[in-house]
């Protein structure tokens, strides 16, 4: 099964048995948003120029996520920051249906329950293990050392910018996860991308964790 980096997120940030998260939402969604973003960056479809985002390429990539969100961009037409477009692509809805998705492909289980018999909630432990396993294994090999391929290269940049890295690869080597977020293995256009993208998700959790901790 083909997914996107912002499933291969999703995959790493929930625990495999209980179906639970390792981070909270105010990161998570921010990440889940600039995945979005870095996967259409990777694909040639937006390009960052002078520390805005523009459509370079209309043409759609067979992903409903994706090319929902290209489309957006194209009709709004207007040269952004990436931070802009993290914020009005993550949300709650996006986590649910990316989620929903990867259970209905049976890669995750949707289980309901209840906190304290009262309050609803739901897991999504993993119903078919390969598809993260070819996620770590990419992933623990390029942080082993490794030459990086972009979209392993963003995700594990955007794993860092949530701070999902800790939870997800606690043993992994710290300076080579930051050489990797920092965008050091790459070229100077890719490197730029990935800066902007990780500091519009760092933006936008901290605006989010502000809002929650005063609501």
């Amino acid at each position: 099964m083909t997914v996107t980096i912002a499933e291969e997120l999703l995959l790493l940030a929930y625990s495999e048995d209980e179906g639970k998260q390792l981070i909270g939402v105010t990161q998570l969604d921010p990440a889940l948003g600039g995945a979005i973003l870095a996967e259409l960056a990777a694909a040639g479809r937006v390009e960052l120029a002078d520390d805005k985002v523009t459509v370079k390429d209309r043409t759609p990539l067979g992903d409903e996520e994706l090319d929902a969100t290209l489309a957006r961009m194209a009709e709004d037409g207007k040269a952004r920051k990436p931070a802009w477009w993290v914020q009005r692509v993550q949300s709650a809805k996006l986590r649910k249906r990316l989620l929903t998705r990867l259970a209905g492909a049976g890669v995750l289980a949707e289980e309901h329950g209840k906190v304290l018999g009262i309050f609803p909630t739901t897991r999504w432990p993993e119903a078919d293990p390969s598809v993260e396993a070819d996620v770590r294994e990419r992933v623990t090999a390029t942080l082993a050392g490794a030459e990086p391929d972009v979209r392993t290269a963003m995700l594990i940049a955007i794993m860092h910018a949530a701070k999902l890295d800790r939870k997800a690869f606690p043993g992994a080597d710290r300076a080579r996860v930051k050489e990797i977020a920092e965008g050091e293995w790459a070229g100077a256009a890719v490197a730029k991308t990935i800066a902007a993208i990780n500091a519009a998700i760092a933006v936008t959790a901290s605006t989010a964790a502000v809002v929650a901790a005063t609501s």
